[in-house]
């Protein structure tokens, strides 16, 4: 694999954890997190689960605080997601927005504690005409899925 960027929104921190994995595995690997006021979700998940449903009912996808590198270095962006209601978190669709002239390929890893049920649909959908390779649940056999993607 060539220059790999990994981009992660995590709320819980799982996601987070799997993202760390994955850097420890891949060489000429940047790292990115996908950043929200902190304002824009609760610490409870099902407050959280509310706020989000009503941004894609509303078309109203939340802010990022952070800068997103230049995206054209990399031949692939790896996108860490939780599970919200079996799609991608809501600021992953602000940042598949703010990277539509990218070139390259991109791939979601995502972690759940239900069911994943149109998660990586949804996400081919947000990603827009970005090149979207398969996704990947959880931490096991990563290095299987990298090697797919290779």
């Amino acid at each position: 694999m060539s220059k790999v960027l990994i981009a992660t929104y995590s709320w819980s921190g799982r996601t987070k954890s799997v993202a760390q994995e994955l850097v420890q595995m891949l060489d000429h690997v940047d790292t990115c997190e996908i950043e929200v006021p902190a304002d824009t979700f609760d610490h409870d998940m099902h407050k959280t689960d509310e706020i989000a449903t009503a941004q894609i009912k509303n078309n109203q996808y939340p802010e990022l605080i952070n800068e997103i590198p230049n995206v054209d270095q990399y031949d692939l962006i790896l996108v860490g997601s939780p599970v919200w209601r079996g799609a991608p978190a809501t600021p992953v669709h602000t940042f598949l927005e703010k990277i539509q002239n990218y070139s390259g390929k991109v791939a979601s890893f995502y972690t759940d504690a239900g069911m994943a049920n149109g998660y990586e649909e949804t996400f081919k959908q947000w990603a827009g005409k970005l090149n979207v390779l398969p996704a990947h649940e959880g931490s096991h056999n990563l290095t299987g899925w990298l090697s797919e993607l290779n």
